[in-house]
């Protein structure tokens, strides 16, 4: 797999790189050298989208929701693949699949808020569970987290969901989810899933209380999460979610969590302005650094790296992210598969990948949908498209528009929020001009008018990433399963946006979703990609890798594939008087 060749260090895992830089500050003592206290100061060049968990589509809401809410299991954050209980004690599974049992852990309590008696939080039971499962599965302009979670898996979710629309409340429930006691909740499938477990950890599945929604409607922020959000509104510049005194979470030595006091999440327009504020020690971690500001970063702190103990972590993972192009295959001239297959080998992607993003990724897209860092799925099977412009040329000509003649004007539509998509597009628009002699024009909207856009098929094609929900390659093949395509054009379509409906594929997808057995299961969720990539309706482009840099002081904080925070268990812990001695010392050496 590719990787650029210009980072100045070889970086295996991780590597503990030292600068000068401030410290930061540490409270109170907790058990096995932990400490309480402190503000951790993150950032995002994309402002989040929203915080009400059955609203959320994009990978900032998510992560600032985890934070706040809880449901019944939870992503482990040091190895996704393995979820944990959280608000469930325990779980079973019946024999056949299908039956999912959990025991609620006791004495949980929501935020405390005035919409509950004296403002204290209420315990948390199966009712609540039941509830807001229930909502889950209620038709509504906000709910986008049906689709990614019940639908079509839970006994009774997809009757009760079209009977719920207009306001309608169907009496009797959803017939999968039933509450025998108030500790226990049973939930029903249709067929066995294995990636039900995973399900139950996503937002969607969050448990919220039934008097906050009564009191604040979908602007109802009340969970019971390790943090609270104090100004929770989108499009600020900055967020501050602060400790759940009430948390009911320990670590693994009985400290009660969250160490932290308060979390500051900051909204950078640009990676150069993030790093900036790095370096000036306005924040503790940054994420997605491109590569030639990491070399750049050593070459100019070099003889500071030295320093024992290190003032920074530079980290370097593959991330289950991929970069690509949406095509509408809904409009013309693009219903036409000819003319969506010579888009895709008219694209240089190695090109792209080295001369317009210096090597910052994984690697270009040759191959699917499905990145190729996940684990015993052989992406090799999968192989994807190539640069080929005698080939798409033809294509096109076949398809009625020889050198372009007669070709109308491709709209793309992408976000702002991150410069090099716009040198990509850019790269884009000049590719395709020189291949098939198209005229492209671009815009750049913000990200909520872009999610808004796509759904409803406003341009020719969209640019779009995927974040692994889940690390499974089902995730990724959801995206584009034909029954979440609605009847009507004029209707959105999430999270299918080219509208793509495939009965093979969606057979297939389906067929390896059910399956118990996970070589079966990868080998159909392999055919179904070279299905889809036949049919062409994304241009696979590249392959997500990140940097992260981090204060040595941030302990706890774990990086995984999914992007998914964990705050939790982060603190903060200044270099003991001993250890600032030693760097004293060095500097003293080297002077």
């Amino acid at each position: 797999m590719f990787r650029p060749f210009f980072i100045l260090i070889s970086i295996s895992g991780l590597l503990a790189l030292t600068a000068c830089g401030p410290s930061s500050g540490s409270g109170r003592e907790a058990k096995g050298g932990r400490v309480y206290g402190g503000t951790l100061k993150l950032s995002e060049t994309e402002k989040f989208q929203t915080l009400n968990p059955l609203a959320i589509t994009d990978v900032n809401s998510s992560n600032i929701a985890y934070q706040i809410y809880e449901g019944l299991l939870k992503f482990n954050p040091k190895n996704p693949s393995e979820v944990l209980p959280s608000l469930a004690e325990s779980y079973t599974i019946s024999e056949d699949g299908k039956v999912y049992t959990f025991k609620l852990k006791k004495g949980i309590h929501f935020h405390d808020d005035p919409c509950f008696s004296n403002g204290k939080g209420r315990e948390i039971n199966a009712g609540d569970v039941v509830w807001s499962l229930t909502q889950l599965c209620t038709q509504t302009s906000v709910n986008q987290q049906f689709k990614a979670t019940f639908k079509g898996k839970v006994k009774g979710a997809d009757e009760y969901y079209a009977s719920s629309a207009n306001g309608n409340i169907p009496a009797g429930g959803v017939s999968g989810i039933s509450a025998p006691d108030a500790g226990t909740v049973q939930i029903t499938l249709n067929e066995p899933l294995s990636s039900f477990k995973y399900i139950m950890a996503l937002p969607g599945t969050f448990v919220l209380p039934k008097e906050a929604y009564e009191r604040y409607g979908d602007n109802s922020y009340i969970g019971s999460g390790p943090f609270l959000p104090v100004n929770p509104d989108a499009g600020k510049d900055e967020l501050i979610l602060v400790r759940n005194e009430n948390y009911h979470g320990t670590d693994s030595l009985g400290n009660q969590l969250p160490f932290l006091d308060s979390v500051e999440i900051r909204f950078y327009p640009t990676k150069a302005k993030e790093l900036d504020a790095f370096m000036q020690g306005n924040l503790d971690v940054v994420f997605g650094l491109p590569p030639e500001q990491v070399s750049q970063i050593v070459q100019n702190s070099l003889a500071a790296f030295e320093n024992n103990p290190p003032k920074y972590e530079l980290v370097r993972t593959p991330e289950l992210e991929t970069q690509y192009y949406e095509i509408n295959t809904s409009r013309k001239p693009f219903d036409d598969v000819r003319v969506r297959q010579a888009f895709c080998y008219a694209i240089n992607r190695m090109k792209i990948f080295e001369d317009i993003l210096k090597g910052e990724g994984y690697g270009p897209g040759h191959y699917g949908l499905v990145p190729p860092a996940f684990r015993n799925y052989d992406t090799s099977a999968v192989r994807g498209y190539s640069y080929n412009p005698e080939k798409a040329k033809k294509l096109m000509a076949d398809a009625g528009f020889p050198g372009g003649k007669g070709f109308p004007i491709v709209k793309i539509e992408l976000n702002s929020g991150g410069a090099k998509h716009s040198r990509v597009v850019e790269e884009i628009k000049n590719q395709l001009m020189d291949v098939l002699n198209v005229n492209v024009e671009y815009e750049i909207v913000p990200m909520k008018q872009k999610l808004e856009d796509a759904q409803y098929g406003r341009a020719d094609l969209f640019r779009t990433a995927w974040v692994a929900d889940f690390p499974s390659p089902e995730n990724f093949l959801w995206t584009l399963y034909g029954g979440s395509v609605p009847e009507k054009t004029e209707d959105p379509s999430y999270p299918n946006v080219p509208r793509y409906k495939s009965a093979y594929y969606d057979s297939l997808y389906l067929a390896g979703a059910h399956s118990g057995d996970l070589k079966e299961s990868y080998s159909l969720f392999a055919k179904a990609e070279r299905q889809m990539l036949d049919d062409a309706p994304v241009i696979i482009l590249w392959y997500a890798e990140n940097f992260k840099l981090t204060y040595t002081y941030v302990k706890g904080f774990h990086f995984n594939p999914i992007r998914q925070w964990s705050l939790g268990e982060v603190y903060l812990k200044k270099p003991s008087p001993e250890e600032e001695k030693g760097v004293n010392e060095q500097k003293e050496e080297k002077n």
